[in-house]
């Protein structure tokens, strides 16, 4: 990158709060808003995957968000060098990127490079896809656990795409992700200077986030949503389908569990998910950590977040 000022990034566990304060220090500083989420860049997955709604977007400038058709696959290195380019076109222009979401494999592809074993080989992915189906996560887990102990710790059995994903990078290049990462302070590969805010919001306030917001979003026609993408898109495979929330709708439509039990296994999936996003985070290099409670501000915060993050790009 050509440019060496630092970009100030926040990121966090789910239902943290990014998004509200992204947009309230972009408003601030005239900035526009680059996404981090692996779920957010698809098309037709505005509730589920809990998009800046068009109002927001309308008022801030956003990037990377519903860009990308549900039946397409996307990889943390392509991914970066989107992220690259919606850099150098925001700060092009005069305006300040400000990077939101919790994506951590997305985070280090940007800070620290991308692998050059970021490859893929679609016939290895379909016999572990079927592999999956046939013997289930907990087995493929394994398989993972024996090749790459330290990465299988931060993977959940329930995430196909991530399991599959690191397992093929495995079976192509021969080298387990956690080697990959390790390497990646080598490469010459672009990486982004980021001033990085991490949110920490106690477990049991951020439960109740998650749980109020699950609940919004089923009222706001999230199971609709998924009838629309499954009849728009029949036979095709929509990866974004097998992640939290959408497995369970997925589950809901076929009888499986009723409307209460989805909103409770949504909501538990969500929490351990939110609990890896914290682990992941906590094992990064961050600039600032700062602490959200239910009585706190967002404009307050925001400003704090203005102030020190100046701070740290002048030292």
């Amino acid at each position: 990158m050509k440019n060496t000022l630092k970009i100030v990034t926040i990121v966090g566990p789910t239902a943290s709060g990014k998004t509200g304060l992204a947009l309230a220090i972009a408003r601030k500083i005239d900035g526009e808003i680059i996404g981090l989420d692996s779920r957010q860049i698809y098309k037709g997955l505005p509730i589920g995957t809990a998009q800046p709604t068009a109002e927001e977007q309308a008022t801030v400038s956003h990037h990377l968000i519903g860009f990308r058709s549900p039946n397409q696959d996307i990889t943390a290195g392509e991914y970066a060098k989107l992220v690259f380019v919606a850099t150098e076109d925001i700060q092009s222009r005069g305006k300040t990127p400000i990077i939101c979401g919790g994506a951590g494999l997305y985070y280090r592809a940007i800070t620290k490079g991308i692998f050059e074993g970021s490859v893929s080989d679609r016939s290895i992915r379909d016999h572990l896809e079927q592999e999956y189906d046939r013997i289930g996560g907990e087995a493929l887990l394994q398989q993972l656990k024996d090749v790459d102990p330290k990465y299988a710790e931060i993977v959940h059995p329930n995430n196909r795409k991530r399991l599959v994903r690191a397992l093929e990078i495995y079976k192509v290049t021969g080298k387990p992700p956690t080697v990959h990462f390790s390497e990646q302070s080598k490469s010459q590969t672009p990486k982004l200077e980021l001033c990085t805010v991490r949110l920490d919001v106690e477990m049991q306030v951020l439960e109740k986030r998650i749980r109020h917001r699950t609940k919004q979003m089923i009222k706001a026609g999230w199971i609709e949503e998924v009838r629309s993408l499954l009849k728009h898109y029949s036979g095709q495979t929509l990866h974004p389908l097998d992640s939290i929330g959408y497995r369970e709708i997925l589950r809901y439509l076929k009888g499986e569990l009723s409307e209460n039990e989805l909103e409770d296994e949504i909501v538990l999936r969500t929490r351990q998910y939110a609990k890896r996003q914290n682990q992941w985070f906590k094992k990064e290099t961050i600039d600032l950590v700062v602490t959200l409670t239910e009585e706190s501000n967002i404009e307050e915060v925001s400003d704090h977040i203005i102030a020190e993050s100046c701070s740290i790009l002048k030292n």
